[in-house]
């Protein structure tokens, strides 16, 4: 029987045209790779729901302690894949309650996550990033929220968490100007907090997370879910959840290898229990 020479050309674009999400986990660390480099890394709403997908697997799953979101290709994204969040072609539906949001607007991931950028990171890429603990840029990252451009406003958390990171003045400057931003710029603001050549800020993204993996996963967690507690509600209740921290980390495992590695003069092996 004769079958027919695949186009291998072809096949491979039509798999980029989908795009998808995808995540391996090696000593602790889970490194998700975002695919769509066809289109500039753009999210449907389907690769959304993967990422989501992931990201609680990063969260339920003992065994991870940090997650990297590294996106594929020159471009961290270009945004949403409009047509398929807007118009007659529209796939999107409602989100999953049960799974975590990557903008962490309902469902935050409780784990250190790292987030690799580099080229164009703009809109939902500049909010998911922000959605994260840290930011790791090539040189060759540039940032821009540009909803107001178009007419709409950004709806993925930048109108608080520019805020949160930047400051008021700083704030305002680039949701209103919806101006390009380089990494420079971003570094000085507070956007991110390393910049290095392109490849090798990927590198680097992987040695923090090593660094992060000597550390004692359920008090890094304790110590988000605090800071989370004082963005949420408040000095006050960052104060009054001080007890149920000493309570959750003193119970562990972990809290004794760390004073026995302490009086043993040694680093500590952290098992995460």
């Amino acid at each position: 029987m004769h079958f027919p020479a695949l186009n291998k050309e072809n096949i491979m674009s039509e798999e980029k045209k989908i795009g998808e999400v995808r995540m391996v986990v090696e000593d602790h660390i889970a490194v998700i790779s975002v695919d769509n480099v066809a289109k500039l890394n753009s999210f449907s709403p389907e690769m959304l729901e993967q990422l989501g997908r992931h990201l609680t697997t990063v969260n339920d799953d003992d065994d991870i302690w940090v997650a990297v979101l590294c996106p594929e290709g020159e471009h961290t994204t270009a945004g949403l894949d409009m047509p398929k969040f807007f118009g007659p072609a529209a796939t999107v539906k409602p989100f999953p309650k049960d799974v975590v949001d990557p903008f962490g607007l309902y469902k935050r991931c409780t784990k250190p996550v790292i987030s690799v950028v580099h080229g164009k990171t703009y809109t939902v890429g500049i909010e998911m990033m922000l959605a994260g603990d840290l930011v790791i840029a090539a040189d060759t990252a540039v940032f821009c929220q540009m909803e107001s451009k178009r007419g709409i406003a950004p709806l993925g958390g930048a109108h608080f968490r520019y805020l949160t990171r930047t400051g008021w003045g700083n704030a305002m400057y680039h949701l209103f100007l919806c101006d390009e931003f380089d990494a420079q710029r971003a570094l000085e603001i507070g956007f991110v907090q390393e910049v290095h050549p392109f490849g090798k800020h990927k590198e680097r993204a992987m040695e923090i997370a090593r660094q992060i993996c000597k550390n004692a996963p359920i008090g890094l967690r304790a110590a988000k879910a605090a800071a989370l507690k004082f963005v949420q509600d408040g000095e006050q209740a960052a104060i009054d959840c001080i007890p149920e921290i000493q309570k959750t980390v003193f119970a562990t495992e972990d809290f004794l290898e760390g004073l026995r590695s302490f009086a043993e003069r040694r680093p500590a092996s952290f098992e995460g229990r």
